[in-house]
């Protein structure tokens, strides 16, 4: 376990900025559309924004490379200074080098054996004003296409009384995902696209599952609308493309099966 400061929004601009100078030193173009689907600014504490009761809300991001939080993050700080606080596993939390971060920049916690506290914990932060970020498909999609979803987003939403404000990323599992490491080469100038789909409401004593569809579906509307305007044109088979799109991807059958294998062997449980 590693050291565990309190939360702090200097750290969190620290992280944001230091993201920031990668991000450029790279030069990735970060095309954003639908940023009118994000909530009015808040007012700002200094230079970070203030979470403010009753102006919180949980956003649900598509999990489809390892870097999908931080341009989702990108998008939400460059709107209104938001800090998000994002669900991160307590395998992630505990090492050494990532603890420090987890708890200096107010993340969540989670441990599957016991997720009742990091519920309340997520509940809390929402009630308080913050935004709850969660990536509820649990897992990197390989197929490219939005998988089952966890219901934790719709049920917070519903129980405190806040939005769900979907983020859809399409282009950063091309710098690095689950069998593809990160190569300079391919991650240079490469596009990254992001989709902001509108705020979606529940109501106390919503049908869970049926909402839970209804966001993934608006997940994928999200990535079908951000690769209808990609800007590369993908080879055909290309390891990145979806099957159903002439991708090397694996088709949704096929990630099924490799998730189920997953969890029979211990890896990547969902929980």
């Amino acid at each position: 376990m590693g050291w565990k400061p309190r939360q702090n929004d200097r750290m969190y601009r620290f992280v944001v900025y230091a993201g920031k100078t990668v991000f450029a030193a790279l030069r990735l173009p970060v095309v954003v559309s639908g940023a009118e689907n994000l909530p009015a600014p808040d007012p700002l504490n200094g230079r970070s924004r203030r979470a403010v009761p009753g102006r919180g809300a949980v956003v649900a991001i598509t999990h489809f490379g390892y870097l999908d939080f931080a341009f989702a993050e990108l998008v939400l700080w460059n709107h209104a200074r938001i800090q998000a606080r994002y669900l991160i596993s307590k395998r992630a939390a505990d090492h050494w080098f990532v603890s420090p971060f987890v708890f200096g920049l107010g993340h969540v916690v989670t441990d599957r054996k016991a997720g009742a506290a990091a519920y309340d914990d997520a509940l809390a932060k929402l009630r308080a004003g913050e935004y709850v970020a969660i990536l509820p498909e649990a897992g990197v999609s390989r197929s490219y296409t939005v998988r089952s979803l966890k219901t934790g987003p719709v049920r917070l939403a519903a129980e405190a009384g806040v939005p769900v404000i979907p983020i859809s990323v399409w282009g950063s599992h091309r710098l690095l995902t689950r069998g593809h490491g990160f190569s300079l080469k391919r991650a240079w100038k490469s596009p990254i696209r992001v989709h902001v789909g509108p705020a979606i409401h529940h109501e106390p004593g919503v049908d869970v599952a049926e909402e839970t569809e209804k966001l993934r579906q608006e997940l994928q509307d999200g990535i079908d609308a951000c690769i209808a305007d990609f800007p590369v044109t993908p080879e055909p088979g290309a390891w990145w493309m979806p099957a159903r799109l002439g991708g090397g991807a694996m088709t949704d059958a096929e990630r099924e099966a490799a998730d189920i294998a997953d969890k029979k062997a211990g890896r990547h449980d969902r929980g």
